[in-house]
C-alpha cells in the first residue's frame, strides 16, 4: 500500500458489511488513503442479495426507523435514499388468527401528536388487548421511559421479568412487546436485556412522534449495499477488494501496521477489524484488549426467512405482522425481485433457534397453511416456488449481560480499531448499530490520525 513514509494517512478496513463501508467511506472522506478488504465476492455483509432463477431474492427482510439516523446518513452517502424510502406515518397492520370469531385486523399507528399522545388512540382502539390490558401497558411505557439508559444494571436484568414486575400479561407481552421487541433485538422479551429493550422502546416509541416511521427496500439489498455503496467507494478514492481473504495483522517498532492477504502485505497507520467478533478474536494481536475472551463470550442468534411465490396476488399491503401463529412479519417482495407474474412473499422469522436446523420439507408442511389461515387468497393459489434462507448467526444474542462484554472502538493497540453491530454502540444488532460502529471506530481512527472530521458524516449526530 505504501511503505509509510507519509505517516498518518493510510488505513486498511478489514470487512466489507456496512460498519466497514461506512468506516472506509468516513475515513476517505477525511482526505485518508483507505483499502477495504472483504473476504467474500461482494459488499453489505449480512444484508444482501443473491439469484434464484429470474428473482433477485434478499437473503432476509431487513427494516429501519425514521430513529435511525446513522443508516439515513449511509443512504445519503451512497445516494440511496429515494430507493429506501419510510412510511409517511408508522403503520402496522397486525392480524390474530387464533380469535373464535376468525381474523381480526388491528393496528399500531401513530397520530399527528406529542409524545406519548401520538400512540394514544392506536393503543386505546387495539382490540388484540382487553381494556385492562391497555391500559396497563400505557403505564408500563411510561415506566419504561423513564429508565435512565446509562444505568448499567438494565443490562444484567430480562426485559421479560421486568414486564411482569410492571403488571404485563403474557397477552400483551405476545401482542405488543413482543411484536416489536421480537423483530428489532431478535429475542423474546424473557431473553432480552432489559438495557437492550428499553433503548429500541425508548428510542423508537417514546423518543419523538415520527421515530417509528418504517423504512425499507423498495430494491434489490444488493442494489443498495453492493452496488451502490462501491460506486461511492469508488468515487472516494477507495481501493475495494473483494474475495481477499484477511491471514494476519501486526505491527513493528514504528507503529506501522501490516496487513497480511494471500500474495501480499499492506501497510498502514490505521487498522479497522469490522468483521464479526470469532473472526476479530482470531486477528486480534496479543494484548489488543484486555479480555479478548469477552468476545467469544458474546452469543450468536438467528434469523429464518421463508420465501413463497404464488401463481397469483395474496396480499394487498405492503406487509403485516401476525398472532396466534408461527408467521411473525410478511413482506411482499414481489416488485423489487423482478417477479413479472404472481407474488413472492417474504416470511422475516426472528428468534429461530427451534426452526433454523429444519428440513425445508417441514418448514413447508408448517408455513404454506399458516399463510392460508392469514390470507383467504392464498388458498386457491398455486404455489410456484418455497423456499428458505438461513442465517445461523444473523446477529450477537442480546441476553442480559452482553452490554458488559461488547466492546468499544479503540483497542490498547495504538492505530488498532473495531467496528460492526456487535461493538459498543448502545443499540442491538441492527443495520443502525453497524453503522454507528463504523462512525466511532472512523471517529477514534481520525483522532489518532490528526485528520479532522468530515461535518456531513457527523450531523446524524445532532440528529439523533
Amino acid at each position: 500500500m505504501t511503505d509509510g513514509t507519509q505517516s498518518g494517512r493510510d488505513a486498511v478496513v478489514i470487512g466489507g458489511g456496512l460498519a466497514g463501508i461506512t468506516t472506509a467511506l468516513a475515513l476517505a472522506d477525511a482526505g485518508v488513503r483507505v483499502t477495504l478488504l472483504e473476504g467474500r465476492p461482494r459488499l453489505g455483509g449480512l444484508a444482501f442479495s443473491f439469484q434464484r432463477g429470474e428473482l433477485t431474492v434478499d437473503n432476509g427482510q431487513h427494516v429501519y426507523l425514521r430513529c435511525c439516523t446513522a443508516y439515513r446518513w449511509f443512504l445519503d452517502r451512497i445516494e440511496a435514499t429515494a430507493l429506501a424510502p419510510l412510511q409517511n406515518r408508522l403503520d402496522v397492520p397486525v392480524v390474530d388468527v387464533d380469535k373464535p370469531e376468525g381474523r381480526r385486523l388491528g393496528r399500531l399507528r401513530r397520530d399527528a401528536l406529542p409524545v406519548p399522545l401520538h400512540l394514544g388512540r392506536s393503543l386505546a382502539t387495539y382490540p388484540h388487548l382487553s381494556l385492562a390490558e391497555r391500559a396497563k401497558v400505557g403505564r408500563a411505557a411510561l415506566a419504561l421511559k423513564g429508565l435512565d439508559l446509562a444505568d448499567p444494571s438494565l443490562d444484567a436484568q430480562s426485559f421479560g421479568s421486568w414486564l411482569t414486575a410492571h403488571g404485563q400479561s403474557a397477552r400483551a407481552v405476545e401482542a405488543l412487546w413482543d411484536l416489536v421487541g421480537v423483530a428489532t433485538l431478535n429475542a423474546v422479551a424473557g431473553d432480552a436485556s432489559l438495557g437492550l429493550a428499553a433503548m429500541v422502546f425508548k428510542t423508537g416509541l417514546l423518543s419523538d412522534p415520527g421515530a417509528a416511521d418504517i423504512g425499507w427496500a423498495r430494491v434489490p439489498l444488493g442494489e443498495l449495499h453492493d452496488r451502490l455503496a462501491r460506486k461511492a467507494l469508488d468515487s472516494a478514492g477507495v481501493r475495494t477488494e473483494v474475495r481477499t481473504r484477511v491471514t494476519s495483522i501486526s505491527t513493528d517498532e514504528n507503529g506501522t501496521w501490516s496487513v497480511q492477504v494471500p500474495g501480499e502485505t499492506l501497510r498502514a497507520d490505521a487498522v479497522v477489524l469490522a468483521v464479526p467478533q470469532r473472526e476479530t478474536y482470531d486477528l486480534l494481536p496479543d494484548g489488543a484488549l484486555d479480555a479478548p475472551e469477552q468476545l467469544l463470550a458474546i452469543g450468536t442468534a438467528p434469523i429464518l426467512n421463508v420465501h413463497v411465490v404464488y401463481d397469483r396476488k395474496v396480499l394487498n399491503r405492503p406487509f403485516f405482522t401476525a398472532l396466534g401463529t408461527p408467521v411473525q412479519w410478511v413482506f411482499d417482495r414481489t416488485d423489487a425481485s423482478g417477479l413479472r407474474d404472481g407474488q413472492y412473499l417474504a416470511l422475516s422469522q426472528s428468534a429461530a433457534q427451534d426452526e433454523i436446523d429444519e428440513p425445508v420439507a417441514v418448514l413447508r408442511e408448517r408455513y404454506l397453511p399458516e399463510l392460508e389461515r392469514l390470507l383467504p387468497g392464498a388458498r386457491g393459489a398455486e404455489v410456484r416456488d418455497f423456499f428458505v434462507t438461513r442465517e445461523r448467526t444473523a446477529t450477537f444474542d442480546p441476553a442480559p449481560g452482553v452490554g458488559r462484554l461488547r466492546p468499544g472502538a479503540r483497542t490498547r493497540a495504538p492505530g488498532l480499531y473495531l467496528a460492526g453491530a456487535w461493538t459498543a454502540t448502545g443499540w442491538p444488532a441492527t443495520m443502525e448499530s453497524a453503522v454507528r460502529s463504523g462512525v466511532s471506530a472512523a471517529d477514534a481512527a481520525l483522532s489518532a490520525l490528526g485528520r479532522p472530521r468530515p461535518s456531513p458524516l457527523f450531523d446524524m449526530e445532532e440528529a439523533a
